[in-house]
């Protein structure tokens, strides 16, 4: 079928399951061959094939509403609502997103690229369908990783409860990002081979209404051996518990499974769970022998053989690799040291560390809330937890960071991966918060290296540090290839480093957008122009001796953060300046802008928000020639 002809999902109502096989096979060649080119969300994508098509053959979206939990999944949903011909450009600078996005469909009902946020978002929409006295299906489609998540859990309790018209879809692949983990996973696993209940309950309450009545005996005690079935055929029933009529398991992979316990689904009042058993990365050999997560989401790769496309040359060290193994080495004379991690092991490269201490390796699953409160309990008793999350999930603990961590002032280590911007993943996963929402709270230490070297040093730095929480932002990718010192040391906490001397005016940067204060400085050398540049590591607390002297020296400044500039590295700045009497500073701020950064490359993106070197000749140079003009 020519997919790129599919306007909407419409054409799917006539088609014969036979057809629908065929449609789902040009589908996966599809996916396969375009994100080849474009890497993105293959495993997820390939297992829901069958079930997007079904979903979409069953419901009248977007009448009907379809939401897709993390929305990395959303692919085939994306060719069936009429964008194959965009895939060239998915996950590519002013592309298609590689995450549901409502400016692209009106099929596209939930934004969403953070896990278990779909059933809270589904009743929410069937409270609304019930007081507007509308008429719609609700189907949020949840992940068995997704599911262990707290806030799915809050939701589950709270349909079940209600008892709202809704059917709840759970695509158990038994991975998320990496293999589950928890108890609730041990529930699936035993779901999954107890076979299918509901039809035998049917078939006996169908035996019983036929069998005259004797007395009131049997009549009393048939519901009670109905319901009794539950525990008969299946292990452990959680979701019947909490509510909700349990369907399943199924084959997500059998249009006729899929279309009989959908119509039943229909039928049946109350909130539905339908338990859908697929595979991830069906159809394509290499993701789907993938046990690790490694097919989750690609680069681009050689479709015939699976093999991913690198670089000609060795890059230099990966940064999440570079901290997760300086922790490891720590760790094999400090036995305070445990590593936990949300769900990420495999993002944050802690393979190596969990190899060598399975005893003090934590992978709490998709719980980034309980991560950050399991970190602060180890902290009270003398550890040294590493807590390893990402930028964009560090926003989900925020509450646990400000509260368990930072007030009770215990020595968390965070380290905090996908710092600044993170290009093709887009809005939902920039990295550009943390400084704004950290920097405020009292107790924490903030840092950022300007290169692998000193983040290794940084990382004993942290180990080390025993008077509070420090947080340690580092980017997605690799170092720029430094020599690396063999001998770990501490660097002085709140202490900054002069990388070029001059005496026009100074930039203080640190991390990813050192280069380009460099850079711009030696342009502006050839100008005539004597311009400083400091390697502002610590952000908080500042180093304060030489802001000092650089007020002091009526120095102009231009600060630069690959970050928000609201509550910054630069607000930080401009705020020591007023408290200390400095009112005629001057003082310029270049950083994120305030709104949401789409996808892109980082380069496209730092270009569209104007951090570019002859930008910063641009601003710099003009506060430099103000001063030279005093002199």
């Amino acid at each position: 079928m020519d997919l790129l002809s599919i306007k909407d999902p419409s054409f799917l109502k006539g088609l014969s399951n036979k057809e629908l096989e065929n449609l789902s096979q040009d589908i996966r060649e599809f996916l396969i061959e375009k994100l080849s080119g474009t890497g993105g969300h293959i495993g997820p994508n390939l297992g829901v094939v069958e079930l997007t098509v079904a979903l979409h053959k069953c419901f009248n979206s977007p009448k009907d509403k379809i939401i897709w939990d993390v929305g990395h999944q959303s692919y085939v949903h994306k060719v069936l609502t009429g964008r194959a011909c965009q895939f060239d450009t998915l996950r590519q600078y002013k592309g298609l997103c590689g995450f549901p996005k409502m400016v692209e469909s009106e099929h596209d009902v939930w934004e969403t690229g953070h896990s278990s946020t779909s059933l809270s978002a589904a009743m929410g929409m069937a409270i609304a369908r019930d007081l507007k006295k509308e008429n719609n299906y609700v189907i949020p489609v949840i992940g068995d990783g997704a599911l262990t998540g707290g806030m799915a859990l809050e939701a589950l309790n709270h349909i079940g409860h209600e008892k709202k018209n809704m059917i709840v879809i759970l695509n158990d692949n038994e991975m998320s990002i990496a293999p589950n983990v928890g108890a609730l996973h041990n529930v699936l696993g035993r779901l999954r081979t107890a076979g299918k209940y509901n039809w035998v309950k049917d078939e006996l309450e169908y035996f019983l209404k036929k069998v005259p009545a004797v007395g009131g005996k049997l009549a009393s005690t048939a519901e009670r051996l109905k319901d009794s079935l539950k525990y008969l055929f299946v292990s452990g029933m959680f979701f019947e518990e909490l509510g909700f009529t349990y369907l399943g398991p199924v084959d997500g992979h059998s249009y006729d499974d899929l279309f009989e316990n959908l119509a039943y689904a229909k039928k049946t009042e109350g909130p539905v769970l339908l338990h859908v058993i697929t595979k991830k990365g069906k159809g394509y050999q290499p993701a789907e022998s993938d046990r690790i997560g490694t097919w989750h989401g690609t680069g681009p790769y050689k479709m015939e053989t699976g093999d991913f496309v690198k670089p000609v040359s060795a890059p230099p060290p990966g940064w999440s690799k570079l901290v997760s193994e300086t922790v490891r080495k720590l760790a094999r004379n400090d036995e305070r040291i445990v590593a936990i991690t949300p769900a990420m092991p495999v993002g944050s490269k802690l393979e190596g560390f969990a190899s060598e201490f399975p005893d003090r390796m934590y992978d709490v699953g998709i719980a980034e809330q309980h991560a950050a409160t399991v970190a602060a309990g180890l902290a009270t008793q003398n550890m040294k937890p590493f807590l390893a999350i990402y930028s964009t999930f560090l926003q989900r603990a925020y509450d646990q960071v400000v509260h368990d961590i930072a007030r009770q002032n215990l020595n968390v280590f965070i380290g905090i991966d996908r710092a600044g911007l993170v290009g093709a993943d887009g809005e939902t996963h920039q990295g550009v918060f943390d400084i704004a929402f950290l920097r405020h709270l009292p107790n924490m230490v903030l840092m950022m290296p300007k290169d692998e070297n000193e983040g290794q040093h940084m990382v004993k730095t942290a180990i080390e540090y025993n008077d509070g929480p420090i947080a340690m932002r580092f980017p997605r990718g690799n170092g720029i290839g430094v020599p690396m010192d063999d001998k770990l040391k501490p660097i002085p906490i709140g202490t900054w480093e002069v990388l070029r001397e001059g005496n026009d005016a100074a930039i203080l940067t640190f991390g990813t957008t050192i280069p380009m204060a460099l850079k711009a400085a030696s342009l502006l050398e050839k100008q005539g122009y004597s311009i400083k540049v400091v390697n502002a590591r610590f952000i908080k607390p500042l180093d304060e001796k030489m802001l000092q002297d650089l007020f002091g020296a009526n120095m102009p400044i231009l600060t630069i953060e690959e970050a928000v500039l609201q509550g910054g590295f630069g607000s930080a700045v401009l705020e020591y300046a007023h408290e200390q009497g400095f009112h005629h500073a001057e003082i310029d701020r270049m950083g994120i802008p305030d709104k949401f950064i789409e996808h892109g490359s980082v380069k496209e993106l730092l270009e569209e928000i104007g951090m570019t070197v002859e930008n910063v000749v641009e601003r710099i140079g003009k506060l430099a020639r103000k001063k030279q003009k005093r002199a």
